[in-house]
């Protein structure tokens, strides 16, 4: 019984050790082709073949494998995946324990989603780029720096913070099976490494655009249609251009709010607005007159034989809204990773400014505030004076904004950002905590966009909640929602 007892561990330990090395051998195909195609974008056709037979055997889609498809779109079509890409490359914190204790199956699967991401960002290849191909490799080096455990637009701009810890706060403990032996790069010395390295790469895709030589010929500027990347390539480079090219750039510019704006002004045209203020005489004209209660008040006025109403008072409906003087206080982050919501809040408030009895107020700030309120109204002139780029500092910004209250239960303040602080949080939230309690109607949001996708720092996500003040869904529409039923 021993003897065949003893037989058959051995032969389980024969299969466990046959199925390790075969899970590292599909590893290793994997990261073989990852370094040939980073540097020889030649298909290597053995390479390409048996990666596809890996992926597809271990439940992935072979879009993973296509050099032309961005991380967005296989994750629009798979979205399971994204929450696999998010801490991808971050160190487990015992990942590092016995190697035979190691899952290869998941290392294999956690190849295939690294290389994705490491060659969408790292091999970019030659000639010329499109606006669209730069827009494509801004979104996948966000998908890069998620899955190093940073916010979309941290390393680009040189907010490296927290993460380049493990979650341990021991520097690259643990392990991803990226090595022989599992071992995990340092984060520590990677991720400062890593954020001038990709800021080189869009430097150079922009360049590779000849977006300046584009701009300075009226024909080929005409051609451009202006899109959310564009116009952050020609806000980061407007202080580059002169003469015809920046004139060109104004124009794009521009065009880009107009179109926006007049989205957003039909989305708070048609959002909800406040009561019917019936201290307000009804404005006597034909569209306002309530025929049915014109009847019902004169059916006295009947005449049976005549068979007709006489009608000796009209009634007419109550149009009239009550408004009293709001205050809104727009303070929006500025730094790289919040372009979108720059842009979209900026139109916003100015669309607000022009609403009647309310008084809007616009702070951008990074890690220096600046009052844009006297330009509020021109969106146009407002983003020319901004400064995209640089590190977070909110209690910065709310200094700015606290003399702005003297009413507060009269006034919203409404604060974008993705809320991740340079070692900040706790005063930028105590802060916040403050002007909450002293009655101001306080709207944190992560993002605008059209799609609605946000970014929030846990940390403030959580308190928020606990506060009362839950985070906005990033959707424009939803804002306007917010803050059309505050002011109405």
């Amino acid at each position: 019984m021993t003897e065949h007892t003893t037989e058959r561990s051995t032969s389980d330990d024969t299969v466990r050790r046959l199925d390790a090395a075969a899970q590292d051998n599909r590893r290793q195909v994997l990261y073989w082709r990852l370094l040939a195609r980073l540097f020889d974008p030649e298909e290597q056709v053995a390479l390409e073949s048996a990666s596809l037979a890996v992926v597809e055997d271990i439940g992935l889609p072979s879009a993973l494998l296509d050099p032309q498809a961005s991380v967005d779109a296989v994750v629009q079509r798979h979205p399971e995946l994204a929450a696999e890409f998010d801490g991808l490359m971050v160190p487990e914190p015992d990942a590092d324990a016995d190697a035979g204790a190691r899952d290869r199956a998941a290392e294999v699967r956690r190849a295939a989603l690294v290389s994705k991401v490491l060659l969408n960002v790292f091999a970019t290849g030659s000639g010329t780029v499109t606006a669209g191909q730069l827009a494509r490799w801004q979104a996948d080096a966000g998908w890069l720096e998620r899955a190093l455990g940073c916010p979309p637009g941290e390393l680009r701009g040189g907010r490296a913070g927290a993460a380049a810890k493990g979650p341990a706060g021991a520097p690259g403990a643990g392990a991803t099976g990226t090595g022989a032996a599992g071992a995990m790069p340092d984060l520590s010395r990677l991720i400062p490494a890593i954020g001038p390295e990709l800021g080189a790469i869009e430097a150079d895709l922009v360049k590779r655009m000849q977006l300046r030589e584009v701009l300075a010929d009226p024909r080929l500027a005409a051609q451009l249609t202006p899109s959310m990347s564009l116009i952050e390539q020609l806000l980061r480079d407007k202080n580059n251009l002169s003469g015809v090219a920046l004139a060109n750039a104004k124009a794009l510019i521009r065009r880009f709010v107009d179109e926006v704006a007049e989205v957003l002004r039909t989305q708070v045209a048609k959002a909800t607005v406040g009561a019917v203020d019936r201290s307000v005489p009804p404005k006597r004209v034909f569209r306002n007159l309530d025929l049915d209660r014109t009847i019902w008040k004169n059916l006295t006025n009947w005449s049976p034989e005549e068979e007709r109403l006489y009608v000796d008072r009209l009634y007419y409906r109550h149009t009239a809204r009550k408004t009293t003087p709001q205050r809104l206080i727009v303070v929006v982050d500025q730094s790289g990773s919040m372009v979108d919501s720059m842009v979209n809040c900026t139109i916003l408030a100015s669309i607000f400014a022009g609403l009647p009895k309310v008084d809007v107020h616009l702070i951008a700030y990074d890690t220096r505030a600046l009052d844009l309120t006297p330009w509020v109204g021109d969106p146009f002139e407002v983003l020319l004076r901004t400064s995209l780029g640089g590190g977070n500092d909110g209690p910065v910004a709310m200094a700015m904004a606290l003399p702005k209250i003297t009413e507060p239960r009269n006034t919203v303040m409404v604060w974008i950002s993705d809320f991740y602080e340079f070692d900040r949080s706790q005063p930028l939230f105590e802060g916040i905590e403050a002007v909450h309690r002293a009655g101001v109607r306080f709207i944190p949001v992560g993002s605008v966009t059209s799609s609605g996708r946000q970014e929030v720092n846990p940390w403030f996500r959580e308190r928020f909640k606990a506060l009362g003040t839950p985070v906005v869904s990033g959707h424009i529409r939803k804002l306007v929602h917010e803050l059309k039923t505050f002011l109405a």
